[in-house]
């Protein structure tokens, strides 16, 4: 059994060669395309709206029914958990060890335009959403159906983002985990594995309203303690900021790179980890930006794009920074968060490998439950036998989870990488299909801002669609 879940083992070679076609040929291309069509019909709006975006987020008046509904913050806090965990810290070194610093780059570049991508996505998740017994339900499945009418397509992103996040990712998350834990103390990966399992399935058990609980929780405290450190690792290597800079674009644009063919393992490398960091247009964030309770489908969707920005322009810069600064070597030493635990530990010492092993249980347990969620309303959306929904909990927060404390590194990154490129090849079909009714709210927004009034929508804005709520 060990064999086949190690790296070079023949299921993992198989993964690799897959995925690794799927991202060189197909999905890159395609997914800039779309993020750069977004930006310009949206008028630039990641950029234009920022201020906006902060504003919604702090806004606690935003009521539109219901007594039990997920605030826009809570919703923001679960899919800010499934972004802000192992692709931050193991993800980051890991595009740098294999992509070298030129990675952070094309991590940046996917982020500042996949999070118009982010908006289409969590607009139409608003607008297509549908009542759930305590709280509002939707997501990519829901507008394929409802806006697409192809059912079989809705039933392909439902069981694909199914296998993706509530058994894939977790693997990974496990991983990472079991990973730190082992660095920093010595823990056997099999026993953390079991216990992890545990308490996230007590959780899991809890439906989506303890999941946003804890997840509105455990996500400030973990993000402001790491940003903490990160801060004081940049403040003691301020006047290495510009050489990193340097480094960082000559990497990513440099003659080296190109004539040996290492551009494209820093390119692909970049945005794959960026994509795993910050999941805009793969289809995710939707499924939670459903549940908000809002008066307008656009204000869901501009907190949406702002958890991209959250991720990896400020979390995932702050750990790439650490591990430039640091001087550890990235090509020939440990890979994944062993990598951004020596460059800590280089920094802050024994306390730096502590620190993330406790910053990454915290980062990738909330992972854990915010990814299940997504499975959970997407089986929802295939079957409301309950049986069925008990065996995919033990699923996820449970035999995956032992899967990744026993999976090497490379085999569990192998699995993510490839459901990743399919998930999000569907679900960007859909959205450039449905993206003129995202424009069409956002101009409905924008004029009601400018006549002074709180946006609210009405199902009358955009006749002829099947919409469960605004009345």
């Amino acid at each position: 059994m060990s064999d086949l879940f190690s790296a070079d083992s023949w299921l993992n070679r198989v993964v690799t060669a897959s995925n690794d076609f799927l991202w060189t040929y197909i999905l890159i291309a395609v997914l800039i395309g779309c993020a750069l069509y977004f930006t310009i019909r949206s008028h630039g709006v990641q950029f234009r709206m920022i201020g906006e975006m902060f504003r919604l987020l702090g806004d606690s008046t935003d009521k539109h029914d219901g007594k039990k509904h997920i605030s826009s913050f809570q919703a923001f806090a679960v899919s800010v958990a499934t972004r802000v965990g192992t692709g931050n810290l193991a993800g980051v070194a890991t595009a740098i060890a294999v992509g070298g610093p030129g990675a952070v780059f094309w991590m940046w570049v996917i982020a500042l335009l996949g999070s118009a991508s982010a908006f289409v996505e969590s607009t139409l998740a608003q607008l297509f959403k549908q009542r759930h017994k305590e709280s509002f339900i939707g997501g990519p499945a829901y507008y394929i159906l409802k806006g697409l009418k192809q059912p079989w397509l809705a039933a392909l992103f439902a069981i694909l983002i199914s296998i993706t996040f509530g058994l894939s990712y977790n693997s990974i998350q496990s991983n990472t985990i079991c990973s730190a834990l082992n660095v920093a103390f010595g823990f056997d990966p099999v026993v953390i594995g079991l216990v992890l399992a545990g308490i996230s399935l007590l959780v899991i058990f809890g439906g989506i309203h303890r999941i946003a609980k804890v997840s509105s929780v455990i996500v400030p405290i973990m993000a402001i303690g790491y940003l903490i450190l990160a801060l004081f690792v940049i403040c003691r290597h301020f006047d290495l900021i510009p050489q990193v800079f340097t480094l960082i674009f000559q990497d990513a644009f440099g003659i080296r790179q190109i004539a040996g063919g290492g551009i494209a393992a820093t390119l692909m490398n970049g945005i794959k980890r960026g994509l795993f960091s910050n999941e805009a247009g793969e289809g995710s964030a939707p499924n939670v930006a459903a549940t908000a309770s809002t008066s307008h489908p656009v204000k869901q969707g501009l907190i949406q794009a702002l958890g991209v920005f959250t991720d990896t322009l400020v979390v995932c810069s702050c750990t790439a920074f650490i591990i430039l600064f640091s001087g550890v070597d990235t090509q020939g030493g440990p890979g994944g968060i062993a990598l951004t635990q020596a460059a800590l530990e280089a920094e802050v010492g024994r306390f730096g490998t502590v620190f993330v092993a406790a910053a990454i249980l915290l980062f990738a347990y909330s992972s854990i439950i915010g990814n299940y969620y997504y499975g959970e309303a997407n089986i929802r959306f295939l079957t409301k036998k309950k049986w069925v929904m008990s065996c995919y909990r033990l699923l996820s927060g449970g035999v995956m989870v032992i899967f990744g404390a026993l999976a090497s590194l490379d085999l569990v990154w192998s699995l993510g990488d490839l459901f990743m490129a399919l998930l999000t090849a569907c679900n960007l079909y859909a959205i450039v299909r449905l993206s003129k009714y995202a424009f069409r709210l956002l101009d409905d927004y924008r004029a009601q801002k400018k006549a002074g009034k709180n946006p609210v929508f009405h199902r009358e804005t955009l006749p002829g669609l099947d919409l469960d709520c605004w009345e």
